[in-house]
């Protein structure tokens, strides 16, 4: 199957016109795919900018791409033109700081982060590589959501790995900086039994607000509210004054400053509840869901109905 020449064209004239560019399924801010998802967190851990190509919005691209460099999957990423591969290859090219040579960045960081293990839990962890015939390591995966995988794997030469009593801990290279004073016990009790990892990086849990207190940080400016309702369910019952919605994506809002406190508002407070969490993986520090959601706003404003 030959490609295009308009295709072909169009390919070229945006690697022409983008030094680096990822075709990816969904947007940086939401992939749709986890293949996708772990190329975006490689490029980010870098702080690069980079154009992204949606091909899920574009299938003549969809299907154009894989053509144009003889590479059959999505993501793809092309530095200067050039074809570096999928997701596999970005990984192991950004652990091994090859991919920041290929980008003139400076080597990465690679020293090991400072982390804490417990005693019952160093004890656990000893029993389980011996079990396993002892040439395995602990593997901690942290993904830019702060969401942990720890298992048991073969030693990988660019991981980043800390000692701690004797138990190798290895960590790619964004982990790594993610686990910085992070700390790994064993616990039999109220939070059940097995291993506990506490994060200290990781985003805070989304926290309640009621409408008084919502009230009083917008309007001292130091809190901007998400109404996550569709525009006709807020023309039934809105408040006054400077709102934010998602008439025009997500996208817009998840652009802000990640120390923007932000509190999220529906009918009831269940929409708002699954937005909120969504904010907090893509790391806003401080989100709020507004309790009772609109219906109790009008509680505390009669100018507000209910519905």
């Amino acid at each position: 199957m030959s490609l295009d020449p308009a295709l072909r064209s169009r390919i070229d004239t945006l690697l022409a016109d983008n030094r680096i560019v990822l075709f990816m399924k969904g947007q940086p801010q939401s992939p749709q795919c986890g293949f996708s998802a772990k190329a975006v967190g490689a490029l980010n851990g870098l702080g690069i900018q980079y154009k992204h190509v949606d091909v899920l919005a574009d299938p003549e691209i969809r299907e154009a791409i894989k053509l144009y460099g003889d590479w059959p999957t999505i993501p793809q990423l092309y530095i200067g033109g050039e074809l570096v591969g999928g997701s596999d290859i970005i990984e192991q090219m950004a652990n091994s700081g090859e991919l920041h040579g290929a980008l003139g960045l400076p080597p990465p960081d690679r020293t090991p982060p400072s982390i804490v293990i417990g005693e019952a839990a160093i004890a656990m962890l000893r029993t389980a590589i011996t079990d396993a015939g002892g040439d395995v390591v602990v593997r901690m995966d942290i993904d830019p959501q702060y969401r942990t995988r720890l298992h048991l794997a073969q030693p990988d030469p660019n991981a980043i790995t800390a000692v701690v009593d004797g138990i190798r801990v290895e960590f790619d290279l964004a982990g790594a900086r993610r686990a910085d004073g992070l700390r790994i016990d064993w616990a039999d009790d109220v939070r059940g039994r097995g291993l506990v990892i506490e994060n200290p990086n990781a985003p805070p849990a989304v926290q309640p607000m009621n409408p008084a207190d919502a009230m009083a940080r917008r309007n001292a400016g130091n809190l901007r509210i998400v109404d996550v309702r569709p525009s006709e369910e807020r023309a039934l019952a809105s408040i006054a004054g400077d709102v934010l919605n998602f008439d025009q994506g997500l996208e817009a809002i998840g652009e802000l400053p990640k120390d923007t406190a932000l509190a999220f508002l529906c009918h009831h407070g269940g929409r708002s509840a699954q937005a909120a969490e969504h904010f907090r993986q893509q790391g806003f520090r401080e989100v709020y869901n507004i309790t009772g959601g609109i219906d109790a706003w009008a509680d505390a404003d009669a100018s507000v109905p209910k519905y």
